[in-house]
């Protein structure tokens, strides 16, 4: 999947409490197929869980629009690294 986003931060909307060490903002980003205002991309803070379940409003503090796209969207699926499990090492026995 390929696609270009041109979004607008309004950055007297982030909360600088909710920055992750001081310096991260976890967001989530909406695509959707119908635009208004010639907008079809938001952007708003994650929210937990518990968040969810309750239906909190989401706070949204950016908006943009898709301006390429392949028309192709994927879920992004997680690398799994190999990991090798080498035996644990028993000294208690005598051979």
């Amino acid at each position: 999947m390929s696609a270009i986003l041109n979004l607008s931060i309004d950055l007297s909307k982030v909360d600088k409490g909710r920055l992750v060490d001081g310096k991260y903002l976890n967001t989530q980003i909406f695509i959707n197929d119908e635009s208004k205002f010639g907008n079809n991309v938001s952007v708003a803070y994650s929210q937990s869980k518990e968040q969810r379940e309750a239906k909190e409003p989401k706070q949204y503090i950016a908006n943009g629009k898709v301006v390429w796209t392949d028309n192709v969207i994927k879920v992004a699926e997680k690398e799994v690294e190999n990991v090798v499990n080498e035996p644990k090492k028993d000294d208690s026995l005598p051979f």
